[in-house]
Formats: structure tokens, C-alpha cells, sequence
């Protein structure tokens, strides 16, 4: 049985029992309910102590590869830059509209506890001291690092962390050598512990959703419903953003790039893999778009291993979901950190299945939101990601489409700034 299957299994039992559970008022089976809670509690806390050495170690080795990466020449910067221009158009777009969104759709009023330290959370999120920009700004750089990664403040941390990234790439080659060996192995490790622990998302998943269903009754339904039908979709939406967006960029008419896309995208969807739509993406964009093929080697691989434009949308509805889910607001303050980590986390998003939930992780714990949310994204993850493959698959289409047209203009320009410079 596919992971997905078993995921949804436990989810189905879990929303059936528990309404089950609230329709028949009966208090024992709801404290029943509540005595398997600390299992899903226990799963989402072994999510939690894999976050900050695969944080560091994916991010570290992700900087390594970008370093190698500029060595063979312009085209490897020209390429990160891209994908960081089509991750802020997608964060710049989606993330003001998801706000509007769940500001005007009416508040989540089921009576759901919440889980343990949600209520402080929300307490600090509503009635916290505000943080003036200075304040901001000097708690950026951690004075102690391992303070930082015990207290979870995962922004200071991430940027001690690509500071150190850069400065391995700047030591010598024996020395860059052992210390990025180290932290791909521990990057290995840490995925084949976050396997064994998404193996056991069925019953974590169940062990959360079952005490919620059976507070909140069918009202768990019709929620998770919801967020099911805005994440496909906004993917939808951000899917046919991309080919105006390639047209201004790459001068490629809307309606020749949306024929090339659906190949990888029909592969994509049905298989919640954007890897598997790789073949499909070169062959699209050699023979249906005309790219050069050193481009399109280059690029499509390198996006298909770290660029996940897919993960702003990601990111952002899933906080503002669950933070509706449970009554706790994101403000102005909340979205700068989900756009922080939806441009620089996102390609250190491990490549195992639901590996971008592990990322939400120290995301939820910044702005102020009970980590056991996630378990819930996962649980409903089966159907939205088919639409998140077909979004990555496209992304990775529009970041080789773009990247070979600017390249081909720099070197058609290349030839008469040279003849200007001779004369």
C-alpha cells in the first residue's frame, strides 16, 4: 500500500471515529479519544529533534553545491538568481491574496483544545511586546549559535548557518572536502531517520486527528475539506501565472509554453513526483521550446534536485490554515518570516516524501504555531500534492525557459559590444 493510501487510511478512520465519537456524547469514548493523543504529541515531537541538524547539514551542503555550481561560469549564477526571481514573484503574489483570504472567510469556531503551549503561543501572537525594527535587525546575527538552535529561533540560525556554508567554500580543498563529507553524511543520516518517522505517520496522524474529530465533530470535515480545495486551487492559479510570467521573460508565447507544460505536468499529477516528470521536462524543453541543450542539461537537473517554486504557496496556506484552524492570527510580522523561509529554506527541503512539512517545522515555532498543525497538512497532504508536483514540474520548465533566452541574448549581445569596444 502506497504511503500516501496508508496516510489518508488513518485520516479516514480518524475523522469517522471521531465524529462517531461526538455524535454519541458519550464522555468516556471522548476521553478515550484523549488518552491516545500523546502518541500523535510524540510523533510530532520526533519530527521536531530532526529539524535542526537536517536544517544546518542541507543547508550547508545546498551552499556547497551553489559554490561549484558559480565555478563553471555565469550560467550557474544566472541559474540561482532565476530561481530566486520566480520564488519571490510566487511569494510576492500569492502570499498578499492568501492573507485576504483568510482574513474575510468567517474564523474556524469549533470548540477545539488546543494543543499544549498552542494557547500561550497564541497569547504572545496577540498580546506580545511589538519588535521595533532595530530590535529585529540586531537579533538577526545569534551571538550563540547553539543557543539559537536550542532556543529555536531558526533565522539567526539559518544565517549563522550560510555564513559558515560560505566560509567552508572559501577554505582550502582538503579542508572543504572533509567538513562538506561531514555534513552530507549527516544530511543522509538525518533523511533516513525523517523516512522512518513519516513511515509512522499513519498512526501519528490518526492520534491527532481522532481527539479533534471527536471535540469538534463534523465541523474537522468540512475544514480540512476547505483547506483541500485552496491549496489545489492556488496551485492551479500560480500554474497559469507562470506563463505570462515566462512570456514577459523569456519572449515565449503563452499558449506555446502551456502546450510544452503539459507533458510534464500530466506526469507530475500523476504520480506526485516532479522528479519523475524529469525526462519530460528536457524533452519538452528541447524539442517543444528550442532551448539550447547545455542549458537545459544544466538547469533542469540542478532545478529538479533544489528549486521548489511550489513551496511559497506551500508554506504560506498551510500557516494560515492552521493558524485559522486554532484562532491564532498571522500578522504582517508572521508573513516577512514565511516569505524568509519560502526564499532561502525551500532548497534545503529534503527530498523524501512530505520532506516539506519538516521544513514547516521551525517555521510554525517562530510565528507562533503549535507544531502539531503539521500533522494535519499531512494528513490531507495526498490530493494537494499532485498539484504541488505539477506546479514544481512547471517551475522547473519556466526556470530552463528563462534562463536559456536571457543566455541567449547575452550572447548575442556579447559579439557587438565587443566589436564596439575593438573600434
Amino acid at each position: 500500500m502506497k504511503e500516501s493510501t496508508r496516510v489518508l487510511l488513518g485520516l479516514g478512520l480518524a475523522v469517522a471515529g471521531g465524529i462517531a465519537i461526538a455524535l454519541s456524547g458519550n464522555s468516556a469514548l471522548v476521553r478515550a479519544a484523549d488518552f491516545i493523543a500523546p502518541v500523535g504529541t510524540l510523533w510530532v515531537n520526533a519530527i521536531r529533534m530532526t529539524v535542526i541538524p537536517l536544517v544546518i547539514s542541507l543547508v550547508i551542503t545546498a551552499v556547497a553545491s551553489a559554490a561549484d555550481v558559480r565555478s563553471v561560469g555565469r550560467l550557474g549564477g544566472r541559474t540561482l538568481l532565476v530561481f530566486l526571481m520566480l520564488l519571490a514573484a510566487v511569494a510576492v503574489i500569492v502570499m498578499p491574496l492568501v492573507y485576504g483570504v483568510f482574513r474575510f472567510v468567517p474564523r474556524h469556531r469549533a470548540a477545539i483544545p488546543l494543543p499544549a503551549g498552542a494557547a500561550e503561543a497564541a497569547g504572545q501572537v496577540t498580546h506580545g511586546n511589538p519588535v521595533t525594527f532595530a530590535t529585529w535587525l540586531t537579533s538577526l546575527l545569534p551571538p550563540n549559535p547553539i543557543a539559537a538552535a536550542a532556543a529555536g529561533d531558526m533565522i539567526p540560525l539559518i544565517l549563522f548557518t550560510l555564513l559558515l556554508a560560505l566560509a567552508i567554500a572559501a577554505t582550502p580543498a582538503e579542508a572543504r572536502a572533509a567538513l562538506v563529507g561531514f555534513f552530507d553524511g549527516l544530511a543522509e543520516a538525518m533523511l533516513v531517520l525523517v523516512r522512518w518517522i513519516i513511515l509512522a505517520a499513519p498512526l501519528g496522524v490518526f492520534a491527532l486527528v481522532l481527539p479533534l474529530a471527536a471535540h469538534a465533530g463534523a465541523a474537522v470535515a468540512g475544514a480540512l475539506g476547505f483547506y483541500i480545495v485552496a491549496y489545489s486551487a492556488a496551485c492551479v492559479a500560480v500554474i497559469l501565472m507562470l506563463d505570462p510570467i515566462v512570456a514577459l521573460a523569456a519572449g515565449i508565447p503563452m499558449r506555446r509554453f502551456a502546450r510544452a507544460a503539459f507533458p510534464p505536468q500530466l506526469i507530475a499529477f500523476s504520480s506526485s513526483s516532479s522528479i519523475a516528470s524529469l525526462p519530460s521536462v528536457i524533452d519538452s524543453a528541447e524539442r517543444r521550446l528550442g532551448l539550447p541543450e547545455d542549458v537545459v542539461g544544466f538547469v533542469v537537473p540542478l532545478a529538479a534536485s533544489m528549486f521548489k517554486i511550489a513551496a511559497p504557496l506551500s508554506w504560506t496556506i498551510g500557516a494560515f490554515f492552521v493558524g485559522w484552524f486554532y484562532g491564532i492570527p498571522i500578522g504582517i510580522g508572521q508573513m516577512a518570516i514565511i516569505g524568509f523561509a519560502a526564499l532561502f529554506l525551500a532548497f534545503a527541503a529534503p527530498g523524501v516524501p512530505r520532506g516539506g512539512f519538516i521544513m514547516l517545522t521551525p517555521l510554525f515555532l517562530a510565528i507562533g504555531l503549535p507544531a502539531e498543525g503539521i500533522g494535519i497538512l499531512i494528513a490531507v497532504d495526498a490530493l494537494p500534492d499532485t498539484f504541488a508536483s505539477a506546479l514544481n514540474a512547471t517551475g522547473h520548465l519556466a526556470a530552463a525557459a528563462v534562463v536559456g533566452r536571457t543566455r541567449s541574448a547575452v550572447a548575442v549581445s556579447e559579439p557587438a559590444l565587443n566589436a564596439n569596444a575593438a573600434e
